[in-house]
Order: structure tokens, then C-alpha cells, then sequence
């Protein structure tokens, strides 16, 4: 939970109704949701539930307000960390929310969980013509490390901690 989103763990049986582009009636989705960008992670995210269970804490979450429950976008890491302690992760927010901060908000949240649990390094890219999605990797404490034809690489380093779950 931030100050102003609540990032709801995406459960099995949310995912396959996101998938299927298909509300239950207590679900509260902004106009726009989900997005192809969505239904892609969600469909991912079913997945690695099906191959070895779900992956929660590293599983996706969606954005929710705060103020209203409304689920204005997703985000997560695209797998379970390796051995090597590195996650990949990636966000959407839905077009009427977006200039808000609230995809920064919510990486940050994403960061922290991610530190939190022992992650060393956390990775995540933007299109080279996605410069609202460069700025909000930078506002989140991410630093651009490279970039190809198409692409601009960011990612956050931490040294090796002992995290709260007493793993380093």
C-alpha cells in the first residue's frame, strides 16, 4: 500500500477473468483496462502458476486507487528471481490516469517489496519513444544502463542484505 494505491496481488482466477477481458461484478476496472500490455502479463502470470505454482511475492499486482478501488493498471516482475537474486519488471497505467504519478507510486512500492525480500538488482526497459515510461523508471530510483536500436535498459542495484525474510 502507498499513500495514495493499494497494489493488489493478482490471484490465479483474477488473471483468467483479465484474460478473458471479463469482470466479476466487484471488480471496479477504469475505462481502458486491461490493456493488451495487461492481458499479456496476465496470461504470462498464468503460466508460471501452471509450470511450478503461484509465484507471489514476484507474481503481478494490480494498481488500485486508493480513494475509490478502481483499477487504473498493473504491474510485477515478468518471473520469480533467479540465483542470482535479479527480477525483471514491468508496469501500464490505463491513458486517464497517466500523468498523475501514480506509475511511479507504484514501482517504487514494487522496488521496495523487491529489496525487501533479498533482490540484488531489478531490471526493466522502455521503447526509446516511450520517454513517460524512461522518466518514471529515473523517478523511482532506476538509472538507464544502455540501450540498443529499439530499446533504453534501466535497473537498480543494492548490495547483497540480509532481507526481512532473513535470506541474503
Amino acid at each position: 500500500m502507498t499513500e495514495r494505491l493499494v497494489l493488489h496481488p493478482l490471484t490465479p482466477d483474477e488473471a483468467r477473468r483479465l484474460v478473458a477481458r471479463r469482470p466479476a461484478a466487484d471488480d471496479h476496472w477504469a475505462p481502458g483496462y486491461p490493456t493488451d500490455g495487461d492481458v499479456e502479463s496476465a496470461t504470462d502470470f498464468l503460466g508460471h502458476c501452471a509450470a511450478t505454482g503461484d509465484p507471489q511475492p514476484f507474481g503481478d499486482y494490480e494498481i488500485r486507487r486508493r480513494s475509490d478501488g478502481l483499477v487504473i493498471g498493473s504491474l510485477g516482475f515478468h518471473r520469480p528471481p533467479g540465483a542470482d537474486r535479479t527480477v525483471t519488471v514491468g508496469y501500464g497505467v490505463v491513458a486517464s490516469a497517466r500523468g498523475r504519478g501514480y506509475a511511479t507510486e507504484a514501482l517504487r512500492a514494487l522496488l521496495a517489496l523487491a529489496r525487501d525480500r533479498g533482490i540484488t538488482r531489478v531490471k526493466g526497459d522502455a521503447d526509446l519513444g516511450n520517454v513517460a515510461s524512461q522518466r518514471v523508471m529515473t523517478a523511482a530510483g532506476m538509472r538507464a544502463v544502455g540501450e540498443d536500436a529499439r530499446v533504453r535498459y534501466y535497473e537498480v542495484v543494492w548490495p547483497c542484505t540480509v532481507s526481512a525474510a532473513g535470506r541474503s
